[in-house]
């Protein structure tokens, strides 16, 4: 099983082409994003030289999402951010968006517990537990991707979170299909 705690090498060669070290196979950005939704850290580091690139990505990703009409940013934050690489305030900048985030992935656990722990109140009220499923839905729509977060990550069909077997599990299928695959 791979070390999910570690962050995903990924070298790009010269070609400019992606490798998952882990795989052994070339990925694609979307790739690469569809890592990161899931909640694993990655490390794009450049073969020949060494450096790592994995910022230049991670803004090639946010900013192909947002060409794509997907806006997460709105433009007054976008404004402030290229403001902050003209004045002193780029220092401050990362601490406060890091803290943010960090405050947004507390409060939605949170929420999440509130709602899941019982006893609760509320539980006794008609109704209480398909709003709670709608709730829990809408979260895992908007913050599901975002690593932290209490009800984000693959799931098995029961709807139980897949453990770090189940993952395990999947990516050995994949890494067979993929053989087969390349066979043909």
């Amino acid at each position: 099983m791979a070390d999910t705690l570690k962050p995903l090498l990924i070298k790009r060669y010269a070609s400019r082409r992606l490798y998952n070290t882990e795989t052994s196979d070339y990925v694609t950005l979307e790739d690469v994003a569809g890592f990161i939704r899931l909640g694993r850290e990655v490390q794009i580091i450049d073969l020949k030289s060494g450096d790592d690139l994995t910022r230049q990505y991670l803004l090639q990703i946010v900013a192909e999402h947002e060409s794509k009409g997907e806006s997460v940013l709105p433009v007054d934050v976008l404004t402030d951010l290229v403001r902050s690489y003209a004045t002193g305030m780029n220092s401050v900048v990362p601490q406060f968006l890091a803290a943010s985030f960090q405050i947004l992935r507390e409060s939605q656990a949170k929420m999440m517990e509130n709602l899941t722990t019982f006893p609760n109140p509320m539980a006794t009220m008609p109704g209480f537990e398909a709003m709670r499923k709608q709730q829990e839905a809408f979260l895992k729509t908007m913050f599901g991707g975002m690593p932290g977060w209490a009800g984000s990550g693959p799931a098995r069909e029961d709807g139980a979170p897949a453990s770090p077997d189940d993952i395990a599990e999947i990516k050995r299928q994949l890494a067979e299909l993929q053989k087969k695959l390349s066979k043909l």
